[in-house]
């Protein structure tokens, strides 16, 4: 932990930003002192702070050799601090796989080194520190951290309550760890199942449903001071098409876009939502330009500022997504995002060619300086509402008082257990008892963990299933199980009482299905639990009961085993349709439906 000398000292650089003549300002700063700190700034200053960027490392000046020669390579910089220094970035965004997240007192130490970087700089000031902390399948910062379920198993719970107290722990999780804005909670209305990129990160299909979470879960952020983003404007949630892979196109007209998308994000500009994040498609209802939203100024200054009186901070979504680059070179993207009304832009791929090409457009006179006033009028309010201009720093003691307290991970838990979904249960088979079923086969898909913390799926159930009086042993078929797996697994079943199947994303023609239907042959009674996207169960006409948790982090899977055992009723209810597998236009089991013992 820095010592308070060091933090007065590198804290130097706010307060000299924000002399006004002879005396020093203290407290939150009103725009008047902000434009006058403004005036100061140069204009490579001013295009800095635009931009929110990656960089690799566990350390803003000392990071591994790996993650200095990655940030040669992309950025042209060997840490976070020459970062700063030299493009005076006004954010930096944290990732798992760029190495920022190790473990909370880390985080913490880059936090705090990333802010003194940046005050230590001429006119220095605090940085926006970002991360995707919306919980579920993604997750950033893991264990021990608390991790929540993710937004359509809150969805299931239907508690708006259970949303505020997921976004008022997280926050104040994050906020102790430097965090101090979160691209969360997502505000898409997930109507097509076939989303490959929204799905389960959406609350559910219900625009009121998913406005009145949103609005919760951010005024939970706020109780912890941490930035919330409504996420991706304006609207994401139906599209067969993966923006970060390619450029969908929504075609919603503008009167189901009212009564639909609009819904949740009109809730969060009513909460005083602090940011919004854009999304890359086409909506050719809003802005017939064939411009992803993004870039449009119909949307973002028609629809957005105009029409919904959005005045808050606008972040793109990553600019390296293939959405945003299918019409326009990485030159230009950002200063047509700028030209439409954007504020913030996130992760260039080559911030050296978007951060130039902002400068030649002010030098050239495309983009008035005055726009960019703008913008970083907006973002200094952001971190004035934030009190980094009081007090940017971290405290390591803060770290253990607050993270994955026992408090933290109990709440985590109980609101786990108000969103397991049972769909299927032939013959009252679930809850199992460990005296007719002591012994446990727990098979199915492994994926990746979120937050490079949790998992396996299947030794989790398996361990938590132990843990509740069975003898459970974990086999890993994955997502493809070939026909070799499938007969291993078919094989073990042999000798259990009852089989626990994970299920992930299971298609019509995926040999995950095979799996299922083999292992109910053998007459051992199944139990599948979805693990993802609730769709699973039509797929699955054949499983004797069939349960949704929604995400594969600990603390869903965690509670489909108390439910599994009966420790606890299944209290979740379907927040999107499924549909029928042989007829979509069919719907096998509503908005709501849920079954409980």
């Amino acid at each position: 932990m820095p010592s308070r000398r060091t933090v007065l000292a590198a804290g130097a650089g706010v307060t000299a930003a924000l002399a006004l003549g002879t005396t020093a300002y203290a407290g939150i700063p009103d725009d008047k002192k902000l434009r006058s700190l403004i005036s100061r700034m140069t204009l490579e200053e001013k295009v800095g702070q635009l931009f929110v960027m990656r960089v690799y490392g566990h350390s803003a000046t000392a990071p591994d050799q790996a993650d200095i020669d990655a940030n040669l390579k992309e950025i042209g910089v060997r840490t976070a601090a020459e970062l700063i220094a030299k493009y005076r970035v006004g954010g930096i965004i944290y990732f798992t796989w760029a190495h920022n997240t190790r473990d909370p007192h880390q985080i913490a130490d880059l936090s705090n080194g990333i802010q003194r970087a940046s005050l230590s700089q001429p006119r220095g000031l605090p940085v926006l520190v970002t991360t995707d902390q919306e919980h579920g399948i993604v997750c950033r910062v893991g264990k021990p951290a608390t991790l929540f379920p993710g937004a359509m198993a809150i969805g299931a719970g239907g508690s708006r309550k259970d949303a505020h107290t997921l976004g008022r722990i997280s926050g104040a999780e994050l906020r102790a760890i430097g965090i101090n804005q979160d691209y969360s909670p997502d505000a898409d209305v997930n109507v097509n199942p076939a989303n490959p990129v929204i799905g389960v990160r959406s609350f559910g299909a219900d625009p009121n449903a998913v406005a009145g979470l949103v609005a919760a879960e951010v005024a939970g952020y706020q109780r912890s001071s941490v930035a919330a983003t409504a996420k991706h404007f304006p609207g994401h949630g139906d599209t067969a098409v993966d923006s970060h892979y390619g450029f969908p196109i929504i075609t919603h007209t503008r009167e189901v876009w009212e009564k639909l998308d609009a819904v949740p994000f009109r809730a969060a500009v009513k909460a005083g939502i602090d940011s919004i994040m854009t999304a890359h498609i086409q909506f050719p209802a809003l802005d017939d330009s064939g411009d992803p939203a993004t870039l449009s100024h119909p949307i973002l200054t028609g629809i957005l500022r105009g029409e919904l009186g959005y005045d808050g901070v606008v972040v793109t979504d990553s600019l390296g997504m293939e959405g945003v680059r299918t019409k326009y070179g990485d030159d230009r993207v950002p200063v047509l995002a700028l030209k439409a009304g954007v504020d913030q832009l996130l992760n260039p791929p080559d911030l050296a060619v978007a951060w130039n090409a902002v400068l030649r457009a002010v030098q050239g006179g495309e983009l008035a300086e005055s726009r960019l006033d703008e913008s970083i009028l907006r973002i200094l309010r952001l971190k004035s509402r934030l009190r980094l201009f009081d007090d940017p720093y971290v405290r390591q003691g803060a770290v253990d008082r607050v993270v994955g307290t026992k408090a933290h991970l109990a709440a985590a838990d109980h609101i786990a257990e108000r969103t397991t979904t049972l769909l299927v249960n032939k013959g009252g088979l679930l809850p199992l008892s460990s005296r007719t079923h002591k012994k446990l086969l727990v098979v199915g898909a492994d994926p990746a963990s979120p937050s490079g913390t949790t998992g396996p799926p299947t030794g989790v159930l398996a361990t938590a299933l132990t843990e509740l009086g069975f003898t459970a042993t974990p086999l890993s078929t994955g997502t493809a199980p070939s026909s070799a797996t499938i007969t291993k697994a078919v094989a073990a079943a042999q000798d259990a009482d009852a089989v626990v199947v994970g299920t992930y994303n299971v298609t019509a023609g995926s040999s995950q299905k095979t799996l299922v239907e083999q292992l109910v042959a053998t007459g051992k009674p199944v139990v599948a639990v979805a693990i993802r996207n609730p769709y699973d169960v039509a797929q699955l006409p054949s499983a004797p009961a069939h349960l949704a948790s929604y995400s594969w982090t600990d603390v869903e899977l965690r509670a489909a085993a108390r439910v599994i055992a009966g420790k606890v009723a299944p209290r979740g209810k379907l927040p999107v349709p499924v549909q029928r597998a042989d007829d979509p236009a069919q719907v096998l089991y509503p908005i709501g439906y849920g079954l409980s013992y």
